[in-house]
């Protein structure tokens, strides 16, 4: 791409229209970016402690409707049996995931790292298409490295930037289970640190390099530009806050953003609307039923959960614990979200795009 090809790109990425949830996910992550990298060289340090409560204000209170919302908005137009499949088969995921975890928890810390990836990655993916385009995206193995550089930056860099932190609530989640089982791998830990650190390094530029050799354009532009931007940000925030405010100032906001592009294209059949009325106040009573039935059916699952591990709170305190907690639980509901939630559904899936 000549040079007046790239300005010409970039004044179509600059004055293209789109959601403002995007332009608010950037420019949060930014400015997260920006004040902590202006603490660090400060020399500043912030407290554990609140750095775990911005974590679980993040992950519960933030992130944890939408999640729901997904899944509403996914089935809301969807026939009874294919509600019924996809809440059995969501079960099943879940109950699977719980049986690793207490019979392997090393597996399951494992697992969950993947999940976490997954979700990242593929839900950012689907953003792109429903967004900015993924014309520069030309492959399947194109697309995937995609996948994998955006997931990976949500936990594979904080490994990178942040190991003492990291390795030790991955400690305290297997301590749920088997307090001690993650030691017999600490050896490993430097090795495979700079192995991930390479790794992703030579990903990342890769992705971008391709990207441009492929189409270049405003689309390329975008992916580029929020692909380094996730990696900074996760190397440069302290990993729990990062990790806690990412979901719902990144991952939320974007998927709102797709929902919206998306909106005016059929998504099922009016007859099945979980929330159809001939009133407005029919409508609203339905939704709030909804709600409440998805937010009960949601602790019922967490206190099984609870009750399931041997230690649920890793032996620690309260704050550290609640976070090795829901970090796993957190999880295990993930791992049915993306998988059945979006590749085991082929007809829409919670990150539909047309």
């Amino acid at each position: 791409m000549r040079p007046t090809e790239t300005l010409s790109a970039w004044r179509l990425y600059r004055d293209v229209d789109t959601h403002p949830s995007l332009g608010l996910s950037r420019a949060a992550l930014l400015v997260l970016l920006v004040g902590f990298g202006g603490l660090a060289l400060a020399g500043i340090e912030v407290p554990l402690r609140a750095q775990m409560v911005v974590y679980l204000v993040g992950m519960v209170a933030l992130n944890l409707p939408h999640g729901g919302y997904e899944h509403f908005e996914n089935l809301r137009r969807r026939r009874p049996t294919v509600r019924w499949r996809y809440v059995g088969a969501y079960l099943l995921a879940i109950g699977a995931f719980v049986g690793l975890f207490l019979l392997a928890p090393v597996a399951g810390l494992a697992l969950a790292l993947v999940v976490a990836m997954a979700k990242g990655g593929l839900g950012g993916l689907h953003v792109l298409a429903a967004t900015s385009g993924t014309g520069h995206l030309q492959t399947r193995p194109q697309r995937a490295l995609a996948i994998a550089v955006r997931g990976g930056a949500v936990m594979l860099v904080p490994i990178v930037f942040h190991p003492t932190t990291f390795h030790s609530f991955s400690s305290l989640m297997v301590g749920l289970v088997e307090p001690g089982a993650l030691a017999a791998y600490s050896g490993q830990f430097d090795l495979t640190r700079r192995v991930i650190a390479v790794g992703y390094a030579l990903a990342l530029g890769a992705h971008v390099g391709l990207g441009y050799v492929r189409g270049g354009g405003r689309s390329w532009l975008v992916d580029a530009g929020e692909s380094v931007l996730l990696a900074a940000y996760f190397a440069v925030v302290p990993v729990l806050v990062a990790v806690g405010l990412y979901f719902p100032f990144w991952y939320s906001a974007r998927q709102v953003a797709r929902t919206a592009t998306v909106e005016a294209e059929p998504v099922g059949d009016d007859e099945w609307d979980l929330v159809g009325g001939s009133s407005a106040s029919t409508v609203a009573l339905r939704a709030w039923g909804i709600l409440i039935a998805g937010a009960l059916a949601t602790f019922a699952v967490l206190a099984v959960v609870y009750w399931l591990f041997p230690n649920p709170l890793a032996g620690t305190a309260a704050l550290p614990g609640a976070v090795a907690f829901w970090s796993v639980f957190i999880s295990i509901v993930a791992l049915p979200h993306v998988l059945v939630g979006s590749l085991l559904d082929r007809d829409r899936g919670i990150w539909y795009v047309p």
